[in-house]
């Protein structure tokens, strides 16, 4: 064939574009065989009861499926077809497009036989590696294609179909047929096929051997030649890393292995009659028991071959080469992948932190990046595969590692290393393309015996782009683009490798090394990202879920490997490369999984880490309460016996040893390690790979790992509040507004818990340190929820007694109809318990806030003058949105609010079924009337009693005043309504409620009854300060006494009361500024 039709033929463009049409093709196959191999998601007709006739007839029939004498077994088919062809279309072409792909393969494979192409992967590299690229793409297509049990039904049911639908069948189907047809034994028909191309493949295949040679050294040789050391000949550190073919360094092993088994599978000829293909193709033998076609996908390397070459003639001793080669695989690959990962721990380790301290050298030794990526994305992946396959093994030991993270850190580690230094990268190379590559090239193309015209326009093209950079590129941010420039020396290798050529690349091996040189050098300026995908891609774990989770469950288990765990989520955001454009549909379910594991990961994490920050916390309880009181009278007895005995007493039987506190820090040796200290030990470990990232993206989603584990910290504080709020409500804690903190109160036989040493003033300033302001507003949030649900439990209650309610509102005045109405009311008991426990969540909120204000005064001060200032800008004129702005903006830096803005929200987030908003603004007054009427009951209870000491009571109701301020303000402010009046009509129902107490008989309905009259006093003040935000007004008491002969009347300020006191009460508001 002429050089002319050579260059006419395009093969590098054809090789380009049939390698990504024919990933496209094998990732359908692939989907096809996924979705057909699960019954959830196969064409829900091929399920069907009615259609099994129809399948099984088109299964046996096919391809001679006569539509128009087979209605009887077609007619389900018949009444379905143009659903069938709806839901089959995108299957059907699927299989036209492997058809279509197998006809350009074959046209351009006979196209490079007859110009009689050399391939030599030293030399031509993009050339041979697309060639050998295109040959195993399409056999794993072919083999693929014939894994879908169900093709021919999907295939032949299309069709009928079809004819059905428009009269005929589909024009591709008869060549299509018999396709699948002769691939129902795929390996023999494809030997058949690849017979003629046996030299070309051949070839290319033996080119690879001494550079497979040298890939597959063990662990002791790396190590005796000290590979990816910077350090071990520290003159040549900062030489630059080269060599004659640079992207063999860091070729994948899996992806010649894959070569050298399905090439030889395939022109199986040459295995007899020449022996260094012979040394070849034994020595891949004897490296992995499966190599990949896809994904999971894979092939079983021995027992194919060998069932392949058992059916040939003249191929006994090839039989007995698999046999032995299989043995020696599975006695030694275990323990030869084992050391080399052992060995690339140290190296890569090493390789890592002196490139993090010098970074620049990452300019001369980028090369080293990309093999220690390369070499550990190999170890992973084998590893992978034969943990997935191999089931049955003596050793199972060999197919586990128990330190895979570190390896995996590592790789993540050089990834963010190169992406972190690119602009370094992008320097060094960019002044190595000019100032020596393109001089070099120059000089190279003039000493040319011989310069066709085309290939002298292509490489005098190198030399003038290469020449025209300059560093201000770079420190311009520009972006650089060399695809084209790589794509003409793909097109120069292929027009200097036919036979007729003028020039010829292996007579020139001087040009193929420096053109070696510049695409790698033009790669670091335009692809790193690229390169990187290419050399340490991990996305088939996202196709071998089990043992991912499984190598995360085992890091987890060993502590020395805890501060690499975080590889695991980084290594979801690989799962994006394994998209492809051709199967648009794999996306979502790809991104689910992606998502899914990345969170489950950091979740664990965060879990475990919480709960180690809660052991440490026993540990250190348990530490204390050493210290209290009591534990010492043993010591004091006998220091006290020392004294009034001479002799010394022996110690009874029976009784240990105590150890004093801080024995557990005295050590006699260092080998000693307490539980505190592998509890520290796992900490330190979480906590870095916790922090060791702040945010990484999967699928387009930014990831913050540290606020899985705020979010679990917080989720355990919120247990803790639980927990103390529930026993504030149970009453065995009580709430003291002297000492603003909680108490426990003592009860017999159970065991103590300090509540004040948990929420006093300093503790709240500890949680607002430990939360910071988004911690404090989910705190904040979840509080609010517990209110709202109080809330709503309330108005069912307001609900059920509307009637009543509304008959006691207007007639509160009447003691005669009173008593005969207070009687019917239900739940009352049940909306003081509520009301009291929504006033000691807003209690403690309100201390919160209090600790969170002194934290954020204490970092912000400049910030904090100028919140309150904007604050006492508020007016009662300003507008309700404004006001709660404002408001929002002080609650978040914890300044108290006159109306709580995060209660009004939660309130407003609560929907009502069939309410209208009057409906609502009616039960919300109604509550006020219904606490204040229910207020005398609280004088049966027993803790009812007011204590000075605490400035409070037992079961906790002087919280009620601040549920009944905050409440109401919320409401009334929701329903936009004057909050004064409400409360003023509160305040005269509850004192005219109270008042009646005096004439009360039972002593045990007013057995607290000044202790609940004093109740009122705690209600003004704060009431009043609430009022000021509409009126800046204050009530003014006129209390006139009704004249009853033998009463007496004692004013103290408040409302302290004897029995038989009546009051009548009359509000006069007036002005008063504060």
């Amino acid at each position: 064939m002429s050089l002319t039709s050579a260059y006419q033929h395009k093969l590098a463009e054809k090789l380009t574009i049939l390698n990504d049409r024919g990933q496209g093709v094998l990732i359908r196959m692939y989907n096809i065989k996924k979705t057909c191999s699960d019954p959830k998601s196969k064409p829900p007709f091929l399920l069907e009861k009615s259609m099994e006739s129809s399948v099984k007839y088109i299964n046996k029939k096919f391809p001679n499926i006569d539509v128009r004498s087979s209605t009887q077994h077609l007619g389900p088919v018949h009444r379905e077809k143009a659903e069938i062809i709806r839901f089959l279309t995108n299957y059907y072409q699927s299989f036209v497009d492997v058809m279509e792909f197998r006809d350009h393969v074959y046209e351009l494979l006979n196209t490079i036989d007859a110009c009689q192409c050399h391939f030599d992967i030293n030399l031509n590299f993009d050339f041979t590696r697309s060639y050998l690229d295109l040959i195993v793409t399409y056999t794993s297509v072919i083999l693929l294609l014939s894994r879908i049990e169900d093709r021919r039904i999907l295939i032949g049911m299309y069709n009928c179909a079809h004819e059905m639908l428009h009269g005929h069948g589909d024009p591709s189907f008869a060549r299509l047929g018999q396709m699948v047809l002769e691939y129902d034994h795929p390996l023999k028909k494809l030997t058949e096929e690849f017979g003629p191309h046996t030299k070309a493949v051949s070839g290319a295949l033996l080119s690879l051997h001494f550079l497979f040679v040298r890939r597959n050294q063990g662990a002791e040789q790396w190590r005796s030649a000290q590979l990816l050391s910077l350090i071990s000949t520290p003159p040549a550190m900062i030489n630059p890393a080269n060599s004659d073919t640079m992207a063999c360094e860091y070729l994948s092993v899996e992806v010649m292995e894959r070569w050298i088994i399905i090439g030889f599978l395939l022109c199986h000829g040459c295995l007899n009659s020449n022996s260094q293909c012979q040394k070849l193709w034994k020595l891949c033998l004897q490296g992995s028991l499966y190599i990949t076609l896809i994904r999971e996908d894979v092939l079983q390397v021995h027992k194919v071959t060998e069932d392949l070459f058992s059916s040939l003639k003249g191929y006994g001793k090839r039989v007995a080469d698999i046999k032995e080669s299989k043995e020696h695989v599975i006695a030694n690959s275990g323990q030869f992948h084992c050391q080399r990962r052992q060995f690339l721990r140290m190296a890569v380790k090493e390789l890592e932190s002196v490139l993090a301290d010098e970074p620049g050298l990452l300019g001369p030794k980028a090369l080293f990046a990309f093999m220690a990526l390369s070499f550990i994305r190999d170890e992973v992946t084998w590893l992978v595969r034969h943990t997935e396959n191999v089931t049955k093994t003596k050793t199972p030991e060999d197919y586990a590692d128990s330190s895979i993270a570190e390896l995996l850190f590592l790789l993540e580690e050089i990834r963010s290393l190169v992406r972190r230094h690119i602009k370094v990268i992008q320097q060094y190379h960019l002044q190595y393309l000019a100032r020596f590559d393109a001089l070099v090239l120059s000089d190279i193309i003039q000493n040319l015996s011989v310069c066709p015209e085309e290939e002298s326009i292509i490489m005098s093209s190198f030399v003038s782009t290469l020449s025209s950079l300059n560093l201000k590129q770079v420190d311009n941010g520009e972006k650089f683009e060399f695809s084209g420039l790589r794509l003409d020396w793909f097109r120069l290798q292929a027009y200097t490798s036919v036979a007729k050529a003028p020039l010829h690349l292996h007579e020139n091996p001087d040009l193929a090394k420096v053109m070696n040189l510049v695409v790698f050098h033009s790669r670091m300026l335009d692809s790193v990202e690229k390169l990187l995908v290419e050399t340490s891609d991990l996305s088939t774990f996202c196709f071998h879920l089990r043992i991912f989770e499984k190598m995360f469950a085992v890091t987890l288990e060993e502590p020395t490997m805890l501060r690499y765990a975080i590889a695991f989520p980084l290594i979801c955001a690989h799962f994006v490369h394994c998209t492809h454009e051709m199967c648009p549909e794999e996306y979502t379910h790809l991104k689910n999984h992606g998502l899914h594991h990345c969170n489950s990961f950091l979740e664990e994490l965060a879990k475990q880490t919480s709960n180690c920050v809660l052991e440490i916390c026993a540990e250190q309880r348990n530490l204390s309460e050493q210290l209290l009181p009591k534990h010492c009278a043993t010591t004091i007895s006998k220091a006290k016996n020392k004294k009034t005995m001479k002799q010394r007493q022996t110690p009874r039987k029976g009784e240990p040893e105590r150890d004093k506190p801080g024995a557990e820090s005295h050590r006699k040796n260092r080998s000693i390690v307490t539980n505190m200290d592998k509890l520290h030990l796992n900490l330190t470990e979480l906590a870095l790979t916790m922090n060791h990232v702040f945010s990484f993206s999967v699928f387009g989603h930014t990831i913050f790992p540290s606020e899985y584990l705020s979010s679990h910290l917080e989720a355990r504080l919120n247990r803790y509040l639980e927990s103390l709020l529930r026993q504030a409500s149970s009453g065995t804690i009580v709430l003291s507004p002297a000492m603003q903190a909680f108490f426990s109160l003592p009860r017999e036989g159970e065991q103590n818990f300090s509540a004040e040493e948990f929420s006093d003033i300093s503790e709240m300033r500890a949680l607002a340190e430990l939360l910071g302001p988004y911690g404090m507003k989910f705190l904040s949030e979840n509080l609010m929820w517990h209110v709202t649900s109080q809330i709503v439990e309330l108005k069912k209650l307001v609900v059920e007694n509307m009637d009543i309610l509304v008959q006691i509102r207007s007639n509160f005045s009447k003691p005669e109809l009173m008593a005969s109405l207070l009687p019917q009311l239900t739940g009352a008991e049940n909306v003081l318990k509520r009301m009291t426990i929504i006033g000691v969540i807003l209690s403690f909120r309100a201390m919160a806030q209090e600790g969170l204000r002194e934290v954020f005064s204490s970092h912000c001060p400049f910030l904090m003058g100028p919140i309150e200032c904007l604050k006492e800008f508020v007016t009662p004129d300003t507008d309700i949105k404004v006001t709660l702005s404002i408001f929002e903006l002080a609650s978040a830096a914890g300044v108290g609010c006159d109306i709580d803005p995060a209660l009004v929200a939660a309130i407003a987030n609560l929907k009502a079924d069939t309410s209208s908003p009057e409906e609502e603004y009616k039960v919300a007054c109604l509550l006020l009337i219904f606490l204040a009427v229910s207020l005398p009951l609280l004088a049966t209870d027993p803790s009812s009693f007011y204590s000075i000491e605490k400035d409070g009571y037992n079961n906790n109701i002087h919280c009620l005043t601040k549920a009944v301020i905050q409440v109401s303000a919320a409401l009334f402010t929701l329903y936009n309504k004057n909050i004064e009046t409400h409360l003023k009509e509160f305040l005269v129902v509850a004192s005219v409620s109270l008042l009646q107490l005096g004439q009360e008989t039972d002593k045990l309905k007013t057995r607290n009854r000044e202790s609940i009259s004093l109740l009122m006093r705690l209600e003004f003040p704060q009431c009043q300060s609430t009022w000021s935000l509409r009126a800046r007004t204050i009530l003014r008491r006129e209390v006139v006494p009704a004249r009853v002969p033998g009463r007496t009347w004692l004013d103290g300020g408040g409302f302290t009361l004897l029995q038989g006191v009546e009051f009548k009460f009359q509000f006069t508001p007036s002005t008063n500024v504060y």
